[in-house]
């Protein structure tokens, strides 16, 4: 969980231009911010702070959310996302965080389907997705109020049936 200790961390990897694009939003302006989104992220409790082992820094987020049901994956579901610093990419971070996401969803909360989308353009995302086993769902457009923007998402599966066979 988030700890109003990371707000220098979270800043250093928010503030990065391309960063929180990839993800839908504007990167950081100020450190007045990023102290408000942590807040938010604190009194949710739906967005965890991924820690680097090495020194404990904070290098990145993963959010589990409510979404809107889709017809035939079970009653409990929920939406992944995530986002990592740009000093972190493509070292297999992200793809082992979101396998400890996943497993805490299936043996922890008992949720039936999780759900995971990128934008066309976020290889880096769509490599993660595809490492642990997501499948194929559907394409679609999705306007961003805040980057005021209208991205193409692919959007991916898991259900919990599909993962206990591969465990």
């Amino acid at each position: 969980m988030w700890k109003e200790d990371d707000l220098e961390d979270f800043y250093e990897y928010a503030k990065v231009e391309g960063v929180g694009e990839m993800a839908g939003w504007p990167h950081h302006k100020s450190i007045e911010e990023s102290k408000r989104i942590l807040e938010s992220f604190i009194n949710e409790q739906d967005v965890y702070a991924l820690y680097y082992k090495q020194n404990q820094k904070v290098i990145g987020s993963l959010g589990v959310h409510d979404r809107d049901k889709v017809d035939g994956f079970g009653e409990n579901q929920k939406e992944i996302g995530y986002v990592l610093s740009k000093d972190y990419w493509n070292q297999g971070i992200m793809t082992e965080a979101v396998k400890e996401v996943i497993k805490y969803c299936f043996e922890e909360l008992n949720i039936d389907t999780l759900f995971v989308g990128h934008f066309d353009f976020n290889v880096q995302s769509k490599r993660v997705i595809e490492k642990c086993g997501f499948k194929y769902y559907d394409t679609f457009e999705k306007h961003s109020d805040r980057l005021n923007k209208t991205f193409t998402v692919l959007r991916y599966y898991l259900t919990k049936e599909d993962y206990l066979l591969k465990k």
